[in-house]
């Protein structure tokens, strides 16, 4: 007994029966309508998107013996003969096969002769750019000036590996990959046809795991119908395709959102027992994270609704940690073949992530806290600044001497109306000898150049963190919002992370909460990394002049004609 795979049952026969590639059917349409066929074609693209069946249906087009139409009458004896793959004037080759020059040359000889029986002899090579270079040049002269009888049909998943001297000579058609509704609207028309249930999370999980291509979506239709044994369900089709249940990835999402490190834990422990793949895991996490962004920024796109909760999900967390966690899950996947273990280095993405949980993100933009604040609050306010003003001075002792604070008025519990006014009497007791900062509601504001670059100095960042406040210029600082501008070609550095990093080091210094802006363009006057580049160079000369008017270095240049290297000179504790 034989079986027909689906991928050949139900290959279209004509141009109406094709899904997508709508603008490869109208050109070709329009070519054989008004009769303006050009004698050789290029079609490109992924595999199983249709170029092979193109080309037969055209092929059929040409030599239908109702006479040459866009739409073959399927019916004639030249129709069933390419339906059926035994057309003598068809002739279909493998150049993964055939690569050599000697089968060029077959090829063209046989091309001066008349069809057998159709008005046109089609040479339909798949996978041209298989041949080799001098089977290419022996084709050339033929591609360019065949005769008027013969028509080449080129099929390609590689275009760049074509001569540009073939590509001048072709029409090319480069054919689109499939979006999910094509091939999922596909999957229901033959499944209805052939009888079979199923129900639509089976067909999305096969229509998704397609991944663009329709024949691979019927290859895998035809191996869930195999492990089913009858009615299709979106159990049944995950297990066989080892992608993991959305529940699961909700689970590990609100575990995140929870930061509930324990429980995410749990979580994957529980996915290990399925021995899942865990790339498919962090791709169902990564188009999850990618419909939670869409309902954020976007939020009159329908992104569809499953077991991700995506509204929830996109109230709960902010758009920025959510680019993050989506940059994470890319990464993660790329490692995990540099991981000891799939699932250590699954693992260890869930941690990553969870290092940069909304909790320490959201504290970033919480409320101002009002100034008619709790009695006990004072104190620990104070004493918040106390210390932020402490770490600015200790940054600029050796600049401006700075005395000693004098220690906060205390509040008692009993009185919380007497308390004075929290702005006024605060400032002046944290910095009285320092003009760098000013009140601004409850954290201290920054109000030029010089006191940024202080408030650099001091803040404790290290790393890329370090570098991108050292390149950032100063342009303003009020209600909480801290303005600071990057050059073009330092962007790269305004990683959600870094920004997060720099956020809080200045929040601490400051006694508040901070949020950073930046303004892309030339920065605003100097920034740390020029003055540090400045001070660095007027070193670097004081110490190559003071070296050559040494009277030692001088005696030895004079009479023992040494000559002085500039660029082995360092300053005195330079590295």
């Amino acid at each position: 007994m034989s079986y027909l795979v689906l991928a050949r049952k139900w290959r279209p026969r004509r141009f109406a029966e094709l899904v997508g590639q709508e603008h490869v059917v109208r050109a070709l349409t329009n070519a054989l309508e008004t009769g303006r066929v050009h004698h050789a074609f290029l079609f490109t693209g992924t595999r199983g998107v249709g170029k092979t069946t193109i080309a037969r249906i055209f092929a059929k087009s040409l030599n239908c013996e109702r006479g040459t139409s866009s739409d073959p009458c399927g019916e004639c004896e030249t129709c069933l003969a390419i339906d059926a793959g035994r057309y003598i004037d068809l002739l279909e080759i493998d150049a993964a096969s055939n690569t050599g020059v000697d089968n060029v040359r077959e090829l063209i000889e046989n091309a001066q002769y008349m069809p057998s029986r159709g008005k046109y002899k089609v040479y339909l090579i798949d996978e041209v750019h298989m041949l080799s270079k001098p089977a290419f040049n022996a084709l050339l002269k033929t591609l360019e000036e065949p005769p008027g009888h013969v028509k080449f049909l080129f099929a390609t998943t590689d275009p760049e590996k074509l001569l540009v001297t073939v590509l001048s000579r072709c029409l090319q058609f480069n054919l689109k990959r499939l979006d999910e509704a094509q091939i999922h609207g596909q999957i229901v028309k033959i499944l209805g046809a052939e009888g079979i249930e199923a129900d639509d999370d089976a067909v999305a999980q096969l229509a998704r795991a397609a991944d663009g291509s329709l024949r691979d979506g019927l290859s895998l239709l035809d191996q869930a119908i195999a492990y089913a044994g009858g009615r299709l369900d979106g159990a049944t089709v995950a297990a066989m395709l080892g992608t993991v249940d959305r529940s699961r990835v909700q689970a590990l999402l609100a575990a995140l959102a929870a930061g509930d490190g324990a429980r995410l834990l749990d979580e994957a422990a529980q996915l290990a027992e399925f021995s899942p793949d865990w790339t498919s895991i962090l791709d169902a996490f990564a188009q999850a994270l990618h419909r939670i962004q869409v309902k954020q920024l976007v939020p009159s796109v329908d992104v569809g609704s499953d077991a991700i909760d995506v509204e929830g999900l996109a109230a709960q967390l902010r758009p920025e940690l959510v680019q993050l966690w989506y940059q994470m899950a890319l990464n993660g996947r790329r490692d995990l073949g540099h991981a000891p273990s799939p699932r250590s280095g699954f693992e260890m993405t869930l941690l990553r992530m969870l290092a940069f949980r909304p909790d320490a993100a959201t504290q970033l933009a919480a409320p101002r806290p009002q100034p008619a604040a709790a009695a006990q609050a004072v104190p620990q306010s104070s004493q918040a600044r106390t210390d932020a003003a402490a770490r600015a001075r200790a940054a600029m002792a050796e600049v401006v001497p700075v005395p000693p604070p004098a220690p906060p008025p205390p509040a008692p519990a009993s009185a919380p109306a007497e308390i004075p006014p929290a702005p006024k009497p605060r400032v002046a007791e944290v910095a009285p000898a320092s003009n760098a900062y000013a009140s601004a509601g409850s954290a201290l504001l920054v109000t030029d150049s010089e006191h940024w670059l202080e408030l650099v100095a001091g803040c404790g960042l290290r790393g890329p963190a370090k570098l991108l406040a050292e390149n950032a210029g100063f342009v303003g600082h009020a209600d909480g919002v801290l303005r600071l501008s990057l050059a073009s070609e330092q962007e790269h550095l305004k990683s959600p992370s870094l920004v997060l990093q720099l956020c809080d080091a200045v929040g601490r210094q400051l006694g508040g909460e901070v949020q950073v802006r930046f303004e892309i363009g030339q920065p605003r006057g100097e920034t740390a990394n020029a003055r540090n580049a400045r001070e660095r160079d007027a070193r670097q000369a004081g110490a190559e002049s003071g070296f050559a008017a040494d009277p030692g270095i001088q005696r030895l240049v004079q009479q023992h004609g040494a000559q002085i290297v500039p660029d082995s000179i360092r300053p005195l504790g330079a590295s």
